[in-house]
């Protein structure tokens, strides 16, 4: 019977490195001053009438910390490509030279700061939401397995050892957190 439980804990805690893999993700998108090609991941370009992410529409870089360009692998795309950052309401304002579309990250402010820290600790709670999620369907299966005949001190150690989990992934929420706040209100 402990094989299932194995399994239980195995899943869970597999869904809850998936829970931290999208916290990252999503820290990713929020912008905290330095300009990085990841600003624009969520920017997807009418190519040729299928949205198409723009990294494969053009090759991004960044020079400094400040300046995002674009080459378009398609001298055509310039301007569509120029119209899916004003559309992606991204804070974005590209510049196009007719070869290359630059774009300028401006700095942050005070209270934008402050805006982008609430939008972190959002996505956190949704993170730890996630883990909650995870930690009350794996009790759920220990709890049928207990129903089914298991030993009830093997289903309590199980559960135990899920509520451990929980407060690990917990803790590094907040870890990620807490750098990503810091990061944001460097100045």
């Amino acid at each position: 019977m402990t094989e299932e439980i194995d399994f239980i804990l195995e899943s869970t805690e597999e869904s809850m490195n998936g829970s931290i893999a999208h916290l990252e993700k999503e820290f990713l998108n929020i912008r905290a001053g330095k300009a990085s090609p990841a600003m624009l991941g969520g920017v997807f370009v009418d190519y040729y009438g299928a949205a198409t992410p723009l990294s494969q529409v053009s090759k991004i870089s960044v020079p400094d910390a400040r300046t995002i360009t674009l080459q378009p692998f398609e001298k055509n795309m310039l301007s569509v490509i120029e119209k899916a950052i004003l559309v992606a309401n991204i804070g974005f304002n590209p510049m196009n030279n007719g070869d290359v579309i630059i774009i300028s990250v401006p700095p942050l402010t005070e209270e934008r700061r402050r805006d982008l820290a609430k939008q972190a600790k959002s996505e956190a709670e949704d993170a730890k939401i996630g883990i909650r999620n995870v930690r009350k369907d794996a009790n759920t299966d220990i709890k049928k397995l207990e129903k089914e005949g298991t030993s009830e001190d093997i289903c309590k150690s199980a559960e135990e050892e899920v509520q451990n989990l929980t407060n690990a992934y917990t803790k590094k929420i907040d870890e990620l957190l807490a750098a990503k706040e810091a990061e944001i209100m460097k100045v």
